[in-house]
């Protein structure tokens, strides 16, 4: 019979699984052998941007050989020193100054480029808020303010990136427009289900999901546009810029790969539809489904939920949501034994060192044994507090990939 301990080690073994198909270095190797770069008679530039950019580099150098400059940019964890690139660590979720340094020397190489070079782009997720490129008119000030609003608004991540876009001289195309006439080839690893590639990293080698009239509208819908500055409100009343140059772009992995992989390694059916939406939705979603589970099986979901901040306290969306599926099971009569992972693919959930939870039918036990109020915990957004307390924090590190989140329920033959 298999208990709680074994649950949980069959849990992280297939989230591991699910990270591993994402391996963003075996992805860009697929990616070239299925879509070969095109010969130049120029120079051949390399820009890396995202939460995967240095592996996915690294990847590109060894396959095609010295370049005459690679720029990686990525999260301060993912960061170190590769051979033949310069690796700059910036911000994330919030821009710095960091990343607003390697939004310049980004430009000052696309600039430079001319109609005989070739610009490889390798885009992974992350890529929106690592590199920041502020409008005429804006300050990195102005976009962190916009950035942190827009992560507590509860939006979706096409809806944020249809702001970020039109705020930015590099994303939705505008990384081709400063290439121009340059040729460019972009491999994209997707954090973005449904992988709309214009949404991916907001689409700096894509185009844009929506004209500065579409971010604007979307906000005073939301009622955010009144606490936006002065500043930002003149930039998003602006006239659309002119269409990006055409260029070649091509998926080489997804949350779907990972997903598929994930339910493989344990033999999990996989949820119908994306994991969405309000993050007690999601919670109650996934309790439903489970009561129909049998003995010993288990259930694979993909999905990126929100959470609209109320309180003050650390945590993430997988750490909320795995508190809230034990809540959720507890109020729904759900027996145990049993055992609910989520978790961030990158290794990080939210502004903190866990990936997401891992929780099971004793975990609202042991936060009270703690001496946890669970609900002023979730009006606080503090799940970190009490997983912490419990012990199911679901810790990984860094894992120098990010193709949104995985989710696994177990239910154990007892």
């Amino acid at each position: 019979m298999a208990d709680r301990a074994d649950l949980r080690a069959r849990a992280f073994d297939a989230f591991r699984a699910g990270v591993a198909a994402a391996d963003p270095a075996s992805a860009v190797a697929r990616g070239l052998s299925a879509h070969p770069l095109p010969d130049t008679r120029g120079r051949r530039y390399i820009v890396a941007v995202g939460k995967a950019a240095r592996a996915m580099a690294q990847a590109a150098l060894d396959a095609i050989g010295p370049v005459d400059a690679c720029i990686v940019v990525t999260n301060y964890e993912n960061a170190a020193p590769l051979d033949g690139a310069e690796v700059m660590a910036a911000g994330h979720p919030v821009p710095d100054e960091s990343g607003l340094a390697a939004g310049q020397a980004v430009l000052r190489l696309l600039d430079r480029a001319d109609a005989d070079d070739l610009v490889v782009a390798l885009v992974s997720g992350g890529a929106s808020a690592l590199l920041p490129a502020p409008a005429p008119g804006l300050t990195l000030a102005d976009k962190a303010a916009v950035n942190s609003a827009l992560l507590a608004s509860g939006l979706d991540i096409t809806d944020m990136n249809l702001v970020r876009q039109n705020l930015s001289e590099l994303k939705g195309g505008g990384f081709l427009r400063h290439a121009a006439p340059a040729r460019v080839a972009s491999y994209i690893l997707s954090d973005v289900l449904g992988d709309d590639l214009r949404v991916i990293g907001s689409g700096p080698t894509v185009g844009p999901i929506g004209p500065p009239a579409a971010a604007r509208a979307l906000l005073e819908a939301k009622g955010l546009w009144a606490g936006l500055s002065p500043q930002v409100q003149a930039v998003l009343g602006r006239e659309a810029p002119p269409a990006p140059p055409e260029a070649e772009a091509w998926l080489v992995g997804s949350n779907g790969q990972s997903l598929a992989a994930m339910a493989g390694a344990v033999g999990a059916d996989i949820s119908d539809g994306d994991l969405v939406g309000d993050v007690q939705a999601a919670a109650e979603r996934i309790v439903a489904e489970a009561r129909d589970l049998a003995p010993g099986s288990a259930l694979a979901f993909g999905g990126e939920t929100t959470v609209r901040l109320t309180g003050t306290g650390r945590g993430g969306r997988n750490q909320e949501l795995a508190l809230r599926v034990a809540r959720s099971a507890r109020t729904a009569g759900l027996a145990g034994p049993w055992v609910f992972l989520s978790g961030g693919t990158d290794g990080r959930d939210g502004p903190t060192d866990a990936a997401g939870g891992i929780v099971d039918d004793g975990t609202l036990d042991r936060i009270a044994a703690a001496g946890l109020d669970l609900e002023a915990i979730l009006a606080d957004n503090d799940a970190y507090r009490a997983l912490e307390a419990s012990g199911d924090l679901l810790m990984t590190g860094p894992t120098g990939t990010n193709v949104a989140d995985l989710q696994i329920f177990l239910r154990g033959d007892g």
